[in-house]
């Protein structure tokens, strides 16, 4: 006796999951045809899925996972827009490459290092007046935190080198470089232990003050420099507190 022809229902699951994958693509190249720019509507979920042959449901799942992507922005009773780029993806996937043991933190800082000291170079001969004195308020900031309150620091200390990519012009390496904040998080308290000493915990800072103040002189080799040994520092410290 023969065995029967395997039926698939529309509710099967795996043909669910490739009609979404389908529709992700099918709405990615919507906006890429339509010449849709940031903030832009996409058509209704109804017309949407009409207008792509699927189920609602599956226009919706499609929706929300590029929301999730940071492609688009979906909110409750309002049509999906075409989102800005920012390092929330990234920085999700950074933290799951880690966690899941495919990158260790030294190789992401490997990288990261290799950013920041392009970033560094840069900013020192694109930033604006407004942006070196910013950068040089950031580091009194930290100063001030010093004795008290770490936890400022750590805050300041992104906000610092998010400035210097936002200094560069270039929009891609403030999103790249924003997208390590979860990991400077992770790894911050550890670090900052492991410097032990007020005076080292001092020198941190003064790192941070030679390099802001060599982009405000609009020295890229010596921002460059500074940018440097500021790394070469955090992965000792690492190092020695045991994160590899």
């Amino acid at each position: 006796m023969s065995k029967p022809i395997l039926q698939v229902s529309e509710s099967d699951p795996e043909k669910d999951v490739g009609l979404v994958e389908r529709t992700i693509r099918d709405v990615r190249d919507l906006i890429r045809n339509s010449k849709l720019k940031v903030g832009d509507a996409l058509p209704s979920e109804s017309a949407l899925a009409a207008q792509l042959g699927v189920s609602r449901t599956v226009a919706r799942e499609a929706l929300r996972a590029l929301a999730a992507m940071r492609v688009l922005e979906v909110g409750n009773g309002r049509r999906a827009r075409v989102a800005a780029a920012n390092a929330e993806a990234l920085s999700i996937l950074l933290d799951h490459t880690i966690y899941t043991g495919q990158l260790s933190f030294q190789q992401v800082l490997d990288v990261r290092r290799t950013l920041e000291m392009r970033t560094a170079s840069l900013a020192a001969l694109r930033r604006s007046d407004a942006q070196a004195r910013e950068m040089l308020d950031v580091v009194d900031q930290m100063f001030a935190a010093l004795d008290n309150d770490q936890t400022a620091i750590m805050e300041l200390d992104i906000k610092l080198h998010a400035l210097i990519a936002r200094a560069t012009g270039n929009a891609l390496y403030a999103i790249l470089l924003d997208s390590y904040g979860v990991i400077t998080r992770q790894t911050w308290d550890i670090g900052w232990r492991s410097r032990g000493t007020y005076e080292n915990r001092l020198e941190n800072i003064r790192c941070h003050e030679r390099l802001a103040t060599a982009i405000m002189m609009q020295d890229s080799l010596r921002a460059e420099n500074a940018m440097s040994e500021h790394f070469d520092s955090a992965v000792a410290v690492l190092i020695r507190a045991g994160i590899t």
